[in-house]
């Protein structure tokens, strides 16, 4: 069992515009069975956590359905509507508690945290992050919420080309 932060990124760095925005990712060809796609990663992942502007984002983006069957943390600090009959949980604070009851929920496979950077940076202070995997976009966005706001020292573990994106593998070093 690992826990992941699994994302895409501007090539400067950032995984998302000031207002949020993904479209400079959407509008990217990418090969959904193509090297460390979305499609293979998803089928390994057995919970989720995300942040509150990613679970929102999610909702417009896919009109208020709710495409994961897997049990979900939303880490938020304010009410969030959530769709009927999903398995979403709303979490605050520490991390080390959600991971654990994470890691109980899912099965024995690998966890997924979906984003923001913020968030991901908060499980590897906890020393909880095993993997980044960072799918890179040929854009630059200039400015926006950055792909980790923390200093890591990560190793490469594997490299691969899908249609324009460079993806990367990485596990997070400890000590």
């Amino acid at each position: 069992m690992a826990t992941h932060f699994y994302t895409a990124s501007s090539i400067d760095g950032f995984i998302a515009t000031d207002q949020h925005s993904l479209d400079w990712l959407l509008k990217q060809e990418i090969d959904e069975d193509g090297p460390m796609s979305y499609g293979a990663f998803e089928k390994t992942i057995g919970a989720l956590a995300m942040g509150a502007s990613t679970y929102e984002w999610v909702m417009r983006h896919e009109e208020g359905r709710w495409g994961y069957e897997q049990p979900t943390w939303v880490f938020a600090h304010r009410s969030l509507e959530l769709p009927v009959g999903a398995d979403i949980r709303i979490a605050e604070g520490d991390v080390t508690a959600v991971h654990s009851e994470m890691v109980a929920a899912a099965g024995g496979k690998d966890l997924w945290i979906v984003g923001g950077g913020d968030l991901a940076g908060q499980f590897a202070d906890a020393g909880l992050l095993d993997e980044v995997w960072v799918q890179y976009a040929p854009v630059t966005l200039g400015s926006g919420a950055p792909l980790l706001p923390r200093a890591l020292d990560l190793e490469l573990l594997e490299v691969a080309r899908n249609r324009n994106f460079m993806c990367g593998r990485y596990r997070v070093r400890r000590g």
